[in-house]
């Protein structure tokens, strides 16, 4: 392959690992209700501001040894994970759209995801200021797809909001407690937005699927009585994030058996 090609790949990781960086600050901040531009990134423990040259994603953080520059407290290694994640996500991108708006719209559908799995983790929440927007501006970035028709995104929206839902009821009716939040229910319909209502079914598979083999043996571990919580927006994320780039190779494959 030429160099230009290369380039291209080490240049979008390069710039996801910049908005990784961001990322952070997105995660650290949403939950507490903070602003995310004002003040400047300080270290959580002394205060002290993080200079742009203590910034640099991942680099910054390999050389002053995973440590703060004027307490030494250690700094968490998902920092540099998320950067790291955030890159090879912008890469696998355009290494599978191309320069597109495809590849715009996506760098920020996955950049969403990567907050929303974060927060969920650390809180088991997931924020309404992203997942509301979230399916709004999915919806009106299938007019600048082409093979995502809007009433494809639409009906995405509501399969996805209204499957959720119903599961959602009919645990509650089966089992007198709640088993789902409200924030599952909206990420859905977000996802619906961005992919379409086709990618709703396998989302939920995928994600199921996870869902079982983390937490199956999560609850084995700490001999759960099956009332272990555990946040299921990660599992959507990553059931949405195999549908985006291999979901209609695995329906091929999966639909391949009934055609004999």
């Amino acid at each position: 392959m030429p160099f230009e090609y290369y380039f291209v790949l080490f240049a979008a990781f390069v710039l996801g690992s910049v908005i990784g960086s961001f990322l952070n600050v997105c995660i650290y901040r949403i939950p507490e209700g903070e602003s995310i531009v004002s003040p400047p990134s300080r270290c959580p423990k002394c205060g002290e501001q993080i200079r742009w040259y203590q910034n640099i994603p991942v680099v910054s953080w390999v050389f002053l040894g995973g440590k703060c520059a004027g307490c030494k407290t250690s700094i968490s290694f998902r920092y540099p994970l998320i950067e790291v994640l955030t890159g090879l996500l912008f890469v696998a991108v355009i290494y599978s759209f191309g320069f597109s708006l495809a590849t715009l719209v996506y760098w920020v559908f996955l950049a969403s995801l990567v907050v929303l799995t974060f927060i969920d983790l650390d809180h088991q929440i997931i924020p309404d200021v992203i997942s509301l927007p979230g399916i709004l501006v999915g919806f009106f970035c299938s007019f600048a797809i082409p093979w995502l028709p809007w009433l494809d995104s639409l009906l995405g929206i509501l399969l996805g909001g209204g499957l959720l839902l119903a599961i959602a009821w009919g645990y509650q009716a089966l089992t007198g407690r709640e088993g789902m939040g409200g924030g599952d229910i909206k990420l859905l319909a977000m996802l619906g937005a961005f992919l379409g209502w086709k990618a709703v079914f396998p989302i939920v598979f995928f994600a199921s699927l996870a869902g079982t083999l983390v937490g199956v043996p999560a609850m084995l571990l700490q001999k759960s009585d099956g009332r272990l919580a555990i946040p299921f927006g990660p599992f959507l994320a990553f059931g949405a994030t195999i549908y985006l780039f291999w979901g209609a190779s695995l329906l091929h494959w999966y639909l391949s058996f009934f055609r004999g």
